[in-house]
C-alpha cells in the first residue's frame, strides 16, 4: 500500500469511528484485535528476527486493544456481565502474555475464538441499538447512551 492509499485508508476508518454508536466502537475493536493476532499468527510463521518483532508487536497492539475493552467496562452498571468480562478479558491478556513466551499460536487461536464469540454477540446487541452516534452530543442535556 502506497502512502496516498494510506492516507485514504486512514481518513475512512476516522470517519467510521466518529460516526459509529458506542457499540459499533466495541466491534471495532474486536476486530482490530482479531486484525492483530491474524498478524502475529502470519508473522511467526515466517522466520527472522524482524518476524519476532512484528509478532511481538501485534500482540502488544491486541493486548492494548483489550486493555481499552477492559476500560470500558461499567463495573457498577454492568454487574454480573460487567466482572465476568472483566475476568475473560484478563485471561485473554494472560494468554496473549504465554503466546508472546512461548512463540505458541494456540494461546492465540484461543484468545481470537473468544474474541470472535463476544463479537458476534455484539452484532446481535447492537441490530437492536438505536443509531445514535458515540459523538452525538444531545441538545437536552440527557446522556441517551446508557
Amino acid at each position: 500500500m502506497n502512502k496516498e492509499q494510506e492516507d485514504v485508508a486512514k481518513k475512512y476508518k476516522r470517519g467510521q469511528v466518529e460516526s459509529a454508536t458506542p457499540g459499533q466502537l466495541i466491534i471495532l475493536l474486536y476486530d482490530g484485535a482479531i486484525d492483530y493476532l491474524k498478524r502475529a499468527e502470519n508473522a511467526l510463521e515466517k522466520s527472522g528476527p524482524e518476524c519476532i518483532e512484528k509478532f511481538h508487536n501485534n500482540l502488544i497492539a491486541a493486548q492494548k486493544i483489550i486493555a481499552e475493552l477492559t476500560a470500558s467496562l461499567d463495573m457498577e452498571k454492568g454487574g454480573e456481565i460487567a466482572e465476568n468480562l472483566f475476568r475473560l478479558y484478563d485471561y485473554m491478556n494472560h494468554q496473549l502474555i504465554e503466546a508472546n513466551m512461548s512463540k505458541k499460536v494456540q494461546p492465540i487461536h484461543e484468545v481470537q475464538g473468544l474474541l470472535e464469540t463476544l463479537k458476534s454477540a455484539w452484532v446481535d446487541v447492537i441490530a437492536q441499538e438505536p443509531a445514535i452516534p458515540a459523538n452525538h452530543k444531545p441538545s437536552s442535556g440527557l446522556n441517551l447512551q446508557g
